[in-house]
């Protein structure tokens, strides 16, 4: 492997080209697969590859009979990457933005079962506010949700937190409580008179990150005290499938407890014992403190952070 290029020489000759090459290698199982998503010749993406090991100095990707993963200096370069490709997706965004008005795209990645009214207030008066902004909103899991905030495809996310990255900002929007809960066709469904006791052995499905290792650990406990079957019949990353799942009758499932109020008086959903001490749970406001924001995204965020700062933590709480 030769000799890195001197950092003057490197900044005036490394070509995007390859960093973009080098990201899609770096989420793909070989480069035959690399090239099929960048729609290139393998022998193409092989070049690309050679020539960035050859500025770099540094192999980067290992690759051997049944191996193909980033070597140490390829995972160091690939978080660079994908940071340096995020600044360069919001170019444009930044550049259109100057003008009189407050213009731009503002982008927040959502976990599925936000509800909570402080969060519509701030979209009503944004929009009230800033009429020519416009918003998108992408519905994923909350680990996708952070994913897109730390690389800067987002501008922020609205979602559940089990590990801090030190990278990120979080501010606690607001705390809900789950519940569990049970459809129509089910046996427990409309009975007043049950205990934990009624649930044991009771299938159930439940959220993805429904796990002790994850976000949703309080739920888990839950559904362990209750007694549930250990094998969840179904899961979704998606409150309204896990919602689709209970009301079909697939077994019991937690839900927010005030996100359903609805369904409890419209008579798809009947809640299940605990009745009391329900988890907690604490969805968070995620942002990334790099990002240079354009003049709609930053006031879309400081809107959101003076009302969580103006109302305090009991009016955001919902049981």
């Amino acid at each position: 492997m030769p000799a890195p290029l001197p950092p003057e020489r490197l900044v005036r000759e490394l070509d995007w080209n390859l960093l973009r090459t080098f990201i899609v290698l770096s989420e793909s199982r070989s480069v035959t697969d690399a090239a099929h998503k960048l729609r290139l010749k393998q022998p193409t993406v092989s070049t690309a590859l050679k020539r960035l090991e050859e500025r770099i100095g540094k192999k980067l990707i290992d690759r051997r009979p049944g191996t193909f993963r980033l070597t140490d200096a390829g995972r160091l370069l690939q978080r660079e990457a994908v940071d340096i490709q995020g600044s360069i997706l919001r170019l444009s965004t930044l550049i259109r933005d100057i003008t009189d008005e407050v213009t731009g795209h503002v982008k927040v990645a959502m976990a599925s079962h936000v509800v909570c009214p402080l969060f519509d207030k701030v979209l009503a008066e944004f929009h009230t506010a800033h009429p020519k902004a416009n918003l998108s909103i992408d519905v994923l899991s909350s680990a996708d949700a952070i994913g897109r905030v730390a690389d800067k495809s987002a501008s922020l996310a609205v979602c559940l937190v089990r590990h801090q990255n030190p990278r990120l900002e979080y501010r606690c929007l607001y705390r809900e409580f789950f519940g569990l809960f049970c459809g129509p066709h089910h046996p427990l469904f409309g009975r007043t008179d049950l205990t934990l006791d009624d649930l044991d052995g009771q299938p159930s499905v439940s959220f993805e990150t429904d796990r002790l290792q994850d976000v949703l650990k309080p739920v888990t406990l839950m559904r362990a005290e209750a007694g549930l079957a250990d094998t969840i019949i179904g899961t979704s990353s998606h409150l309204e499938e896990v919602r689709r799942m209970i009301i079909a009758g697939l077994g019991v499932g937690p839900l927010p407890v005030h996100a359903v109020k609805r369904d409890l008086r419209d008579g798809l959903l009947w809640q299940l014992p605990p009745h009391d001490k329900l988890p907690e749970i604490d969805v968070q406001v995620v942002w990334n403190p790099v990002t240079r924001f354009s003049r709609a995204e930053q006031r879309f965020l400081d809107r959101i952070l003076w009302e969580v700062e103006a109302t305090p933590l009991s009016a955001r709480t919902y049981r």
